[in-house]
C-alpha cells in the first residue's frame, strides 16, 4: 500500500473540510464521500473524478477505501464508526466520538476488537504548544496539580444555530456548547490536568434560541483531593481560551494559545512547612519553554491517520482517549440540568435515561434558514 484509501462520510458540513484537507495529504488519497443529502455529495464527486453514495453502508462496503473519516451529526458518529470497524476499516471520528459515554464506549470496545485504527479529530493534540505542555507535565517540572481551570469562551451567532434543524437541540446534538463547541478545550483541559471525580455544574441558556445550554460553569474535584473550575460558552466576544494548571513545583498557563510556565525556587508544601517567616512567599521564575514546532491543525491528524496505517506511526489521539472528555462533558450536563453532583465515570445507563427523556423534549424549529457552511479555518 503506497496510499491510503479514505472515505468521507458526511459532506453537508466539516466533511467538506476533510475533503479539501485529504487532497493535501501525500500518504492519503481520497477515493469515495457519502452524505444523505445528494446535493452535498455529488459535486465533491463530480469535481474530483470519484464515486459518491447517499449510504455510508454502501461506501464502506464499495471496497474502494482503507479508513473513513465520519463528519455526520453526532449521534451518527458511533453508528457509522462501528459499522466500519466490523468490516475491518480505520475510523477517524469527528468531535465529540459520541453524544454519550456508553456509546463511547461501545466504539472503543468495537476497535479492540477488530484490531483496526481509530482516531478523533481533536486536532489540538498535534499543536506544538499542547505538546510541549504535556511533556513538561509528563517530565515532572509541575509536580502534583492541586487546582485546575479552564476559560473556553466564544461567540455564535443565532444564524449558525438556524442554519440546521440539528444544532443546538436534545435530539440532534446531544446537548449545546458542551458537547459541541468546546470539545476541543475539554479534551486538551483533561489531557494536561487529568479527569476530575466529581462535578457540581449550572448550565444555562443565555442569548440564544435553542434547547440546550449556550454556557455552563462547574467546580471539580479530583481523586488527589485537587480542585477546580471550568466556565465554556458560545455567548462572548471576543472569546477566551485559557487553561492554568497550578502544580506543587509551578504554574502552567496557556493564554489564548501562548504557553508561561513559572517555576517554583522550592515546592509549595516544603516551603509552607520549614520557612519561618510569617509573610515568606516562595519565589518563581519563568522557565524558557521551547516550543516544538510541528505540523498541526486537521491536516496533522489525518495524515498520522494515514501514516500509523502504513508505518505504525503512533496515534497522535487514540481512540480510547476520548472517553476522558466526553465523561467530564456528560457529567456537566447531567449535574446542571438534575442539580445535583455528578461522579465520574458518569453511571452509564442513568445518562442513556437522561437523554432519551431530553430527546423526548425536542420539537421542530419555527425557524430555519438552511446554510451549509464549513468553519472558513478549514477550508483554506
Amino acid at each position: 500500500m503506497e496510499k491510503v484509501r479514505l472515505g468521507v462520510v458526511g459532506t453537508g458540513g466539516m466533511g467538506s473540510g476533510h475533503v479539501n484537507t485529504i487532497q493535501k495529504i501525500e500518504e492519503a488519497q481520497l477515493t469515495a464521500v457519502c452524505d444523505a443529502d445528494e446535493s452535498a455529495v455529488k459535486p465533491h464527486a463530480e469535481k474530483l473524478g470519484i464515486k459518491w453514495f447517499t449510504d455510508y453502508k454502501e461506501l464502506i462496503d464499495s471496497g474502494l477505501v482503507d479508513a473513513v473519516t465520519v463528519a455526520t451529526p453526532h449521534y451518527f458518529h458511533p453508528t457509522v464508526a462501528v459499522y466500519a470497524m466490523k468490516k475491518g476499516l480505520a475510523v477517524l471520528s469527528e468531535k465529540p466520538m459520541a453524544a454519550t459515554v456508553k456509546a463511547g464506549d461501545e466504539m472503543i470496545k468495537t476497535a479492540k476488537k477488530m484490531g483496526v485504527p481509530f482516531t478523533i479529530m481533536y486536532q489540538s493534540r498535534a499543536s506544538g504548544v499542547y505538546r510541549t505542555a504535556y511533556k513538561l507535565i509528563e517530565d515532572g517540572k509541575l509536580g502534583e496539580i492541586y487546582r485546575t481551570c479552564l476559560f473556553a469562551s466564544g461567540f455564535r451567532s443565532q444564524a449558525y444555530y438556524d442554519s440546521a434543524e440539528w444544532r443546538g437541540t436534545w435530539k440532534g446534538e446531544g446537548g449545546g456548547v458542551l458537547i459541541n463547541q468546546a470539545p476541543h478545550d475539554i479534551d486538551m483541559f483533561t489531557w494536561l490536568g487529568g479527569v476530575p471525580s466529581r462535578v457540581t455544574a449550572r448550565v444555562g441558556t443565555r442569548r440564544h434560541v435553542i434547547e440546550c445550554e449556550d454556557e455552563a460553569s462547574a467546580m471539580l474535584e479530583y481523586t488527589n483531593g485537587a480542585i477546580g473550575f471550568m466556565h465554556v460558552s458560545t455567548v462572548e466576544a471576543p472569546g477566551t481560551s485559557m487553561i492554568e494548571l497550578c502544580g506543587e513545583k509551578g504554574k502552567l498557563t496557556i493564554y489564548n494559545g501562548r504557553l508561561t510556565f513559572n517555576e517554583l525556587e522550592m515546592p509549595l508544601q516544603q516551603f509552607n512547612d520549614n520557612n519561618p517567616n510569617m509573610w515568606g512567599s516562595p519565589k518563581s521564575s519563568p522557565l524558557e519553554v521551547q516550543i516544538e514546532q510541528r505540523e498541526g491543525g486537521h491536516i496533522a491528524i489525518i495524515r498520522n491517520l494515514a501514516r500509523h496505517i502504513l508505518y505504525k506511526e503512533p496515534l497522535l489521539m487514540p481512540g480510547e482517549e476520548g472517553i476522558n472528555s466526553l465523561e467530564l462533558i456528560n457529567a456537566v450536563i447531567l449535574s446542571g440540568q438534575k442539580q445535583k453532583s455528578v461522579r465520574i465515570p458518569v453511571d452509564r445507563d442513568e445518562y442513556e435515561e437522561f437523554i432519551k427523556a431530553m430527546k423526548k423534549t425536542t420539537k421542530p424549529k419555527s425557524k430555519i434558514a438552511k446554510q451549509k457552511v464549513t468553519d472558513p479555518q478549514h477550508v483554506k
